[in-house]
């Protein structure tokens, strides 16, 4: 139906098709981020749920012209499209017929932000759980609870996100080697690195590099 899509998850295969009688017009936008997961689920989206549809046609238009936007300007700068990412991103949660109420902002969440925070500014380094919950003055076990109901996952599988992520961007970005981007992201064994890395993005850090040079 005119206005409607569909969530392409990372390592599912899709198939789709077009009725011969009824050809389709469509755009798509790729991303990938570390709270991805959580805004789509905000929408009400996800690998059992991935068809959306708008609550109005008047509220799926931000939504499509966000998306033909980025599509239609794939040389601008990075802080230009991610700022009309982020404007597709709330346009689809507003819009989504499946979309999920927002909670009140919580004292929970606040720990969570700054556990995040704090993550972000010391993920260089040899990290603990313990030391991210001590950070926010909280029981080990309590926090790890917090973090995963806020989250979707487990504060140490967050973290290696994070790391990864990071070594990600620095690959596409920079010229380092991949040693040197494996210590700089909290991976002093480079054998280590490269086994989390392609458990998460399927191929070795260095066919990544390949695949996503100059983009």
């Amino acid at each position: 139906m005119p206005g409607q899509g569909f969530l392409i998850c990372p390592g599912l295969v899709n198939t789709y098709f077009a009725n011969q009688h009824g050809p389709w017009k469509y755009v798509w936008v790729e991303f990938e981020g570390l709270r991805a997961e959580e805004y789509l689920n905000a929408a009400g989206l996800n690998a059992s749920q991935p068809i959306y549809r708008p609550r109005t046609p008047a509220l799926a238009q931000p939504v499509e012209e966000t998306m033909m936007y980025i599509a239609g300007h794939g040389k601008a700068s990075t802080l230009n499209l991610i700022g009309h990412l982020c404007l597709f991103l709330d346009a689809l949660i507003q819009s989504s017929s499946t979309r999920r109420e927002a909670r009140a902002s919580r004292l929970q969440d606040f720990y969570i932000q700054e556990a995040v925070i704090f993550m972000e500014h010391n993920y260089q380094r040899e990290l603990t759980v313990e030391e991210v919950a001590d950070a926010c003055k909280l029981n080990r076990s309590y926090f790890s609870k917090l973090f995963k109901e806020s989250m979707g996952c487990p504060p140490q599988e967050f973290l290696i996100r994070l790391r990864l992520s990071k070594a990600a961007e620095q690959m596409k970005r920079t010229k380092a080697s991949i040693g040197e981007i494996s210590v700089s992201c909290g991976y002093p064994n480079q054998l280590h690195f490269s086994r989390a890395f392609k458990k998460r993005y399927g191929v070795s850090p260095r066919e990544w590099r390949l695949q996503n040079e100059g983009q």
